[in-house]
């Protein structure tokens, strides 16, 4: 896609350290930089009348330094900032229309932060039409101020592969491109978790489980042929672990810089949950976190 990279900012540590992360990923990409605040959603408690003009006030200040320090930093890079009225939900689901990716700022271990409250993010994450980044505030990997993240620190994407076709394909699709645009590699990793022990009684011993895991790896080796082809100066390694995706994805994740994850199209907006191995991610992963839709 040649849409913008688009992040949401709040002024918080957490949106600060997402703007930097999503300056470095349009540099790579060659794309645009848009900065998108919503100023009617923020949480100050200004006395009417002035509350609408503190609010814009502030807007316009978090977006001047932002735009500035990453300017600053990446002279190259072409910002745009947008300081919009509608609710911060809307206003990012309706840039994710043309954008690349949006990105959002999360406060780290234990719970997904927001950008501007908790259940915002959320909703983005489960409604958005291109991917969706979280970033965790203070993240080791992000190149933020004069500190510089190392290629290895960025270089490796997870991308979890439980299936096949094209439930995998906008995932893979995703990952590769990142990891082409980085410099770096991808390993697709998929899960054998233990409940599938019922469909494949000859697991339960271990030179059964092990002709399994073999007989997986193949599979997946098979399904990843042609994205070699496509993706052909992008390294791209199958992996399959015995476990949850979620575990699986974690013990992979442990030096990645980018884990990616599905999330199924919902027809309805009132249907916007994401799934168990989504949320798992979003809470645990030690590195930013891309959730895709897929059909």
């Amino acid at each position: 896609m040649t849409g913008p990279v688009v992040v949401g900012l709040d002024g918080s540590p957490a949106s600060v350290t997402a703007a930097w992360w999503a300056a470095q990923e349009a540099l790579d990409r060659h794309l645009p930089l848009l900065l998108l605040h919503s100023w009617t959603t923020q949480p100050l408690n200004v006395p009417i009348p002035q509350e609408a003009l503190s609010k814009q006030r502030y807007g316009g200040q978090v977006l001047y330094r932002t735009e500035t320090e990453l300017l600053h930093r990446h002279p190259e890079l072409k910002i745009t900032t947008e300081l919009v009225s509608e609710p911060a939900a809307k206003a990012l689901l309706s840039a994710g229309e043309t954008a690349t990716m949006l990105v959002l700022g999360s406060r780290g271990h234990g719970s997904v932060a927001s950008f501007l409250l908790g259940s915002i993010s959320l909703h983005v994450l489960g409604l958005a039409r291109c991917p969706a980044v979280t970033v965790r505030a203070g993240d080791p990997t992000v190149e933020e101020g004069w500190r510089h993240a190392t290629a290895g620190d960025r270089g490796t994407v997870v991308v979890g592969v439980q299936e096949n076709g094209s439930f995998a394909a906008p995932l893979l699709e995703f990952a590769l491109g990142t990891a082409r645009a980085r410099g770096g590699r991808v390993l697709a990793v998929r899960a054998l978790p233990p409940s599938s022990l019922m469909t494949h009684p000859h697991a339960m011993t271990e030179a059964g489980a092990e002709a399994w895991e073999a007989e997986e790896s193949g599979r997946l080796a098979v399904a990843l042929g042609p994205w070699r082809e496509k993706f052909p100066d992008v390294p791209l390694t199958g992996q399959v672990v015995r476990g949850t995706a979620a575990q699986a994805l974690l013990s992979a994740s442990t030096h990645g810089g980018l884990t990616v994850v599905g999330r199924r199209r919902h027809p309805s907006p009132a249907t916007w949950k994401l799934g168990p191995v989504a949320h798992a991610a979003l809470h645990h992963m030690p590195c930013p976190v891309a959730v895709v839709p897929h059909d």
